[in-house]
């Protein structure tokens, strides 16, 4: 990055532009007969969602000692990592490799459904947000618990 200084907007975006070129270069996928690409993508997102919740993440702390957020898009998202080299990748991405990043280790089921909920804004989890397979986890219903969700009942 050239020892500039971007935000995490920035970066994100920069990511995510790299990966859909990528994706976009890659050869076609032939679609199965009688497969519809809405159930096919819902059916993916379950099965990542899935994954995350079971998975034990790595959120690194701030330096009040509070877990990490970033803001994109116009929520907070704790930001967690699937191991050392995918955070030592954010590290890098925001030019501050050389600095310690001491972290928690947490299942992805307990930010979602206890971690997020006790925040007093609304918030998503955003998983190696500086590689190309990084994901977000919004905080809507089927994700978070309905209370936390911005379409649950406490929106309403």
């Amino acid at each position: 990055m050239g020892g500039s200084r971007v935000g995490f907007d920035e970066e994100w975006a920069q990511l995510r532009a790299e990966a859909a070129g990528r994706a976009a270069s890659a050869p076609a996928v032939v679609p199965v007969a009688g497969s519809d690409p809405v159930t096919d993508a819902r059916d993916t997102a379950l099965e990542r969602l899935a994954d995350f919740r079971g998975r034990l993440v790595l959120v690194p702390f701030d330096e009040r000692g509070g877990l990490w957020t970033a803001a994109l898009g116009g929520l907070d998202w704790i930001c967690a990592f699937t191991g050392e080299e995918t955070l030592a990748r954010f590290a890098e991405a925001r030019g501050e490799a050389g600095r310690e990043w001491p972290y928690r280790i947490v299942v992805g089921a307990r930010l979602l459904d206890e971690v997020v909920p006790a925040l007093d804004f609304p918030c998503g989890v955003a998983l190696d947000a500086a590689g190309p397979d990084g994901m977000v986890f919004p905080p809507v219903r089927g994700i978070v618990p309905d209370a936390a969700a911005l379409d649950g009942k406490a929106a309403a």
